[in-house]
């Protein structure tokens, strides 16, 4: 074989065996989507389900077609979620969705290069996720749960409006939600409720809830000191065990505020909040953005525009209040 039949042979053996080598190779990789979570681990199709699955596909995400996702709940144990977000980091995920502020700062301090969106955060600025909500600046963004504490301070006057004869108060308060990615804790809410119950002439006492053990203690406690309402904030913690909670003011007919919809659906009796499955579909379209190609550093965080009041008037019945007409002229939905 002289050298010409000698290259014609091998570029003939390039043209037939060379594209599928080529194809193997550079077959385009399916974007990682790790979802960090505290809860109870949800299934496949409950995951699919959920508001933010659902405006992903909406966007053009659909799980195994063009997107993997990678599910990491701590299953009510939030000690696990350091070592659930090392995980994913290990996996190489290209975008971590961190449910909630524990998840959250559990993976800002597991990494500062994968792109991180969370939800339901109140304070990312005062617990060191961002440096500021026009100008993140990190590799985290997302949609913040409130627009400061003084939102939680309005429970307190809604209290004092429904039941003016209302002077102790207690409050459940969640460490683990408002751990700083330092290492510190931010005591904003604290000090803002506190205020705002002097200036209404309101007792408050708080009762810190870090595990579901803690419940019983802070029940049994509540009761001790004469509290005529109980104001529960939302975390995952308290929304895992909200029937005790519900069962416990409802059984001991204290007024039950939240700032949740969730709750007064379930028999609480008035929510006042942001509404949550708006928000995670909003967070959903950060995460499609960074899928495509925007950073986190440039995209500012989002705030709640717009918040709900809402009334279970068969709870207000059973304690025998009668809610103010203004107040149910303003409410988003009244259960009757």
């Amino acid at each position: 074989m002289n050298r010409r039949d000698a290259l014609t042979a091998l570029v003939a053996l390039g043209a037939s065996t060379g594209p599928r080598f080529t194809l193997s190779q550079t077959s385009p990789r399916l974007p990682t989507l790790g979802v960090l979570s505290s809860g109870d681990t949800l299934s496949l199709e409950q995951w699919k389900k959920s508001r933010v699955a659902l405006r992903l596909k909406e966007l053009g995400w659909v799980e195994g077609k063009n997107l993997l996702v990678e599910r990491a709940y701590d299953d009510g144990i939030m000690d696990r979620l350091p070592a659930l977000a090392a995980k994913l980091v290990r996996k190489r995920v290209d975008v971590i969705f961190a449910v909630g502020p524990e998840a959250a700062v559990a993976a800002a301090r597991a990494t500062r290069t994968i792109p991180i969106v969370f939800w339901g955060v109140s304070f990312p600025v005062e617990q060191g996720l961002i440096d500021s909500y026009a100008h993140p600046r990190r590799n985290i963004t997302g949609v913040a749960w409130t627009t400061g504490a003084q939102m939680f301070a309005k429970l307190l006057e809604i209290v004092k409006r429904v039941s003016p004869g209302v002077v102790r108060v207690a409050y459940f308060d969640w460490p683990t939600a408002l751990r700083t990615v330092g290492g510190g804790q931010f005591p904003g809410v604290e000090r803002e409720i506190t205020s705002a119950a002097k200036s209404l002439g309101i007792e408050v006492r708080t009762y810190p809830i870090s595990k579901r053990e803690d419940f019983d203690g802070a029940f049994k406690t509540i009761l001790a000191s004469r509290a005529q309402a109980l104001i529960t904030l939302t975390t995952w913690l308290s929304y895992l065990e909200r029937q005790p909670i519900l069962d416990f003011v409802s059984r001991n007919h204290l007024i039950g505020l939240y700032d949740t919809k969730q709750f007064v659906d379930a028999g609480g009796l008035i929510s006042y909040g942001p509404d949550n499955q708006y928000l995670r579909e909003r967070a959903a379209t950060y995460v499609d953005r960074i899928l495509r190609g925007a950073r986190p550093a440039d995209l500012p965080v989002e705030q709640p525009t717009q918040f709900e009041l809402n009334i279970n008037a068969r709870t207000a019945k059973a304690l025998g209040l009668t809610i103010p007409q203004d107040i149910l002229l303003r409410a988003d939905n009244v259960i009757e």
